[in-house]
C-alpha cells in the first residue's frame, strides 16, 4: 500500500462532504477523478478509515517525520468525521483534535491594561472606542487604491522574500477583489508556484492591516510555504501528502501563525515607516509610526477572537452576547462584530480563529527561543520548508 497516497485519497473524500474542506490539491487529476466517482463517503466509514490508517503509521516504512506528520494529520481526520456523523464532540476537544492545541479563555484584566495602553496612544475628546473608531477611519484605504495598494505591498515584500529566503522560478501571485465571504484575504494555491488570492471588499481594509495581509497571503506566508514545499516536500522528495492541504488540521495552525508572523519576519521593527514610504508613493497619507504602535497594542488583545469562539460553542452563549463580548474588548463597531460572529457560526470555519490565536503564540515564543546567534529568518525558514507538527515546535520551544 502507499501510504501517502491513501492520506491523499482520504482526504480528498472530506471534500465531498464540506465543499471546501480540501484548501489546495496539487496532486494526481486522476486520483481526485477517481474519488469523485466513488459513492457518497459514510463520515463512519471515513472515521474508521483515518483511525486505520493512523493505526498503521509507524509500520508504513516512513520516516519519523513523516509518520509524525501523518499521524498528527490523521488525528484531525478522525475528529472531522465524527462531526459530520452528528457525534457530539465538545469544542475544546474538537480544537486539540484539530491543531494539538489546548485551549483556555484570556484574561479580561489583561484586556484592560491594553486598552489603557490605546487610551495613551489615541489621547482626545470621547471615550475610548470612540477614538479608535476614529483612528480606524483615518486608517481606511481608500477604495479606488485598494487594488493598487495592494500590488504595491505585494511587490515589495516579493523583493524582500526573493532576497531573504528565495523562491521558485516563475512563481505568480494574481490578486482579485471579492464580496460576501466570511473572511478579509484568502490564498487559493493553484499548484505550478500560482496562487489567486482573494481580497475581500464586504469592508473597508486599513492601510495599517494591509501589509499584514499581504504578508500572510503571498510573502513569506501562505504562496511561499506552499511553492517552497511543493518545490522541496514534492517535486524533490516525492512527498506525495504535501499535494493537499487540508482544512481543520495541525498543519492549519502552523500555516497560519507562520502567516501571521510575515511582517516580523521580513520588514521586523519600522515596518509601520517602510509601508508610509510604499504608500506615499501612491499618494496616500499615512502615520506609520502610530500605525505599528496602535497594531502591536491591539495585537494584546488577540484572545478576544477565541474568547467568542468559546463563549458561542463551549458554553453557548445567545450571538448577541457573544457580539457584545467582541465590541467591548476588542472596541468594534457592530457591524464588523457580526462579521466575526459570521466566521465564527462557520460550519467549517467555526474553530479556525484558534489557528491564529494559537498558531502566532506559539511559533513567536519559538521563534524567540532560537539559539544565541541564529537570525530570524533562519529558524523562519524551516517553517516554510519542513513537514513540522505543533507538537514538535511546542517540544523544541519547551527545551529551548
Amino acid at each position: 500500500m502507499d501510504f501517502a497516497r491513501e492520506y491523499v485519497r482520504l482526504g480528498l473524500r472530506f471534500d465531498r462532504i464540506e465543499q471546501g474542506f480540501v484548501d489546495a490539491y496539487t496532486g494526481d487529476p486522476a486520483l481526485r477523478r477517481e474519488v469523485e466517482r466513488e459513492a457518497p463517503p459514510d463520515p463512519a466509514a471515513l472515521r474508521a478509515r483515518a483511525r486505520e490508517l493512523r493505526a498503521e503509521a509507524a509500520s508504513s516504512g516512513l520516516p519519523a517525520d513523516r509518520v509524525a506528520f501523518l499521524r498528527a494529520q490523521l488525528t484531525a481526520l478522525e475528529c472531522s468525521a465524527r462531526r459530520f456523523a452528528g457525534e457530539s464532540v465538545g469544542f475544546v476537544e474538537e480544537i486539540q483534535a484539530y491543531f494539538q492545541a489546548r485551549v483556555q479563555p484570556g484574561d479580561p484584566e489583561e484586556y484592560a491594561v491594553t486598552h489603557a495602553r490605546l487610551d495613551r496612544l489615541l489621547p482626545g475628546d470621547g471615550t475610548l472606542a470612540e477614538r479608535y473608531a476614529a483612528f480606524r477611519s483615518r486608517d481606511e484605504c481608500p477604495p479606488d487604491r485598494l487594488v493598487a495598494a495592494v500590488q504595491a505591498l505585494s511587490s515589495a515584500l516579493r523583493d524582500v522574500v526573493r532576497s531573504g529566503y528565495g523562491l521558485p522560478a516563475g512563481e505568480t501571485v494574481e490578486y482579485l477583489v471579492v464580496t460576501d465571504e466570511p473572511w478579509s484575504g484568502f490564498n487559493y494555491y493553484l499548484g505550478g508556484f500560482r496562487s489567486r488570492v482573494a481580497v475581500n471588499a464586504d469592508l473597508p481594509h486599513r492601510l495599517s492591516q494591509l501589509p499584514h495581509l499581504v504578508a500572510h497571503e503571498s510573502y513569506p506566508g501562505h504562496h511561499t510555504e506552499h511553492c517552497r514545499k511543493e518545490r522541496g516536500l514534492v517535486v524533490r522528495d516525492g512527498r506525495l501528502e504535501h499535494t493537499i492541504f487540508l482544512v481543520n488540521t495541525p498543519e492549519c495552525l502552523l500555516a497560519e501563525g507562520l502567516a501571521d508572523l510575515g511582517i516580523a519576519a521580513t520588514v521586523g521593527p519600522g515596518w509601520g515607516q517602510w509601508a508610509e514610504e510604499i504608500y506615499r508613493d501612491l499618494g496616500i497619507a499615512f502615520d506609520g509610526a502610530l500605525a505599528e504602535r496602535v497594531t502591536d497594542a491591539v495585537r494584546e488583545l488577540d484572545r478576544v477572537r477565541q474568547d467568542a469562539a468559546l463563549l458561542l460553542h463551549d458554553r453557548r452563549a445567545d450571538p448577541g452576547a457573544v457580539v457584545e463580548y467582541l465590541q467591548r474588548w476588542l472596541l468594534l463597531p457592530e457591524r464588523r462584530a457580526r462579521q466575526s460572529l459570521r466566521f465564527l457560526s462557520h460550519p467549517l470555519w467555526r474553530a479556525y480563529t484558534s489557528t491564529y490565536v494559537e498558531g502566532y503564540r506559539l511559533l513567536s515564543a519559538w521563534l524567540a527561543a532560537r539559539p544565541a546567534g541564529q537570525a530570524v529568518g533562519e529558524r523562519f525558514v524551516r517553517l516554510l520548508d519542513e513537514p513540522l507538527t505543533p507538537a514538535r515546535i511546542a517540544a523544541e520551544g519547551a527545551a529551548a
